[in-house]
């Protein structure tokens, strides 16, 4: 019996007898209103035709184009909706993405560069696409040089927003452009980071004493974060000699957020004489800290019947389904305080004669299980474990949802009576 031949490609035929005209219309014919298969066209000719720098330029300046062409349509309709779906969102992202790295290589022309910035910084300006960290460095990618950077500076300041205007205050600075920095920058002085930032632009810049000057004057009147601000005049004290300048700073950086990681740092850079000095400002200062900071203080102290008044004070966490940082410190404080401890276990139980949903009461099961603890690891008293977790079991006889899920957390709970 003969072999059969396989028929042959059609296509291949057809393809092998057409002009190079023909072939050319072909192509144009199937990139219209197809952005994704132009790009596909010039990333295959790229490769294998050898053209000269300047049309490599405008090769992959089409490619950024078409990466544009395509995102555009999901792109408007975040900017319209102020977000959309998180597949479209992904879309959108990774195309940019790919827009980003193409201009990374700088080897795109700039016609195009600039034909993509004009498409971006409307989108920037709107800032309603859910986009913004994306458009922002495909903007800074297109710019290759000081140029091309103060033509983004003027448009972010054109754009007569705060954040904008702090962008192209930063690109005025980047490029050396001190008249522009100053005149944007003195514009806008509130908060600690502006007073850190002038400082550090003066001393960058020679000029020493100006920004001692600027700094302590944001020491005086900054707001908001002043963490940069106190470390650069701190570093200045330290390296100067002045030790009370230097430990002053460093005990407001550390109150200020007081943790119990603040706390160790500034009472190590101490010495005996200075720590007692400020110690009890420290502990004045204490009471603003978060509750969990301060417990962990006065543990670190060994002042345990402090921490457990916090405790105590507090309300048990039923929001988590995890522990959280007051259980772990309730359980160092259970063989001091066994039956203060026990009262705030028994106090995330909430009210036991009320219906709830299965999830509150898986919740409530492993609390439970920690009042089981309590009394019969802790105490040693099982007889009154007995007795509390048998009138619960009566009380909630007809909640079969809530005995499920107690048999399934709380030891021994289905052989109670």
């Amino acid at each position: 019996m003969a072999k059969r031949q396989k028929p042959t490609d059609a296509l291949n035929e057809l393809l092998a007898v057409a002009s190079p005209e023909q072939l050319t219309d072909l192509i144009r014919q199937l990139t219209i209103g197809r952005p994704d298969v132009r790009r596909e066209c010039f990333e295959f000719l790229k490769s294998q035709v050898q053209v000269s720098k300047a049309l490599k330029g405008k090769s992959e300046g089409e490619i950024v184009l078409t990466l544009w062409s395509e995102l555009l349509p999901d792109l408007d309709e975040l900017d319209s909706y102020g977000g959309g779906s998180y597949t479209d969102e992904e879309h959108v992202f990774g195309l940019l993405d790919q827009i980003r790295e193409q201009l990374n290589s700088k080897k795109v022309a700039a016609e195009y560069r600039q034909e993509i910035l004009s498409q971006v910084l409307p989108f920037i300006k709107s800032g309603n696409a859910g986009m913004d960290d994306m458009l922002y460095e495909v903007a800074y990618a297109a710019c290759y040089d000081n140029a091309d950077l103060r033509g983004l500076a003027k448009a972010f300041e054109a754009m007569k927003d705060e954040w904008k205007v702090g962008r192209a205050r930063d690109i005025y600075r980047r490029i050396g452009d001190r008249d522009k920095y100053l005149t944007l920058r003195h514009h806008s002085m509130t908060y600690g980071g502006d007073y850190h930032d002038l400082a550090t632009f003066y001393w960058q810049s020679g000029e020493k004493e100006k920004a001692l000057e600027v700094a302590e004057q944001g020491l005086r009147k900054g707001k908001g974060r002043m963490d940069e601000l106190r470390r650069f005049v701190a570093d200045r004290a330290e390296a100067a000699g002045d030790r009370d300048k230097y430990l002053a700073l460093e005990f407001d950086q550390a109150t200020d957020g007081l943790t119990l990681a603040s706390y160790k740092a500034f009472k190590k850079l101490c010495t005996k004489a200075e720590w007692t000095q400020f110690e009890p400002e420290m502990l004045s200062r204490m009471k603003n800290a978060p509750d969990t900071e301060q417990m962990k203080i006065r543990l670190h102290r060994r002042e345990h019947e402090e921490a457990v008044a916090i405790l105590v004070e507090g309300q048990y966490p039923t929001w988590s389904w995890h522990d959280g940082e007051e259980i772990r410190i309730a359980k160092k404080l259970e063989k001091r305080y066994p039956e203060e401890i026990l009262n705030y276990y028994r106090s995330g139980l909430g009210n036991l004669t009320v219906s709830a949903t299965r999830k509150e009461y898986a919740r409530k099961a492993r609390v439970m299980a920690k009042v089981r603890h309590m009394l019969v690891e802790v105490l040693g008293d099982e007889a009154r474990w007995i007795r509390y977790a048998e009138k619960v079991r009566k009380d909630n006889a007809k909640r079969p949802a809530l005995q499920e899920e107690f048999v399934a957390l709380v030891p021994g709970w289905s052989e109670l009576k």
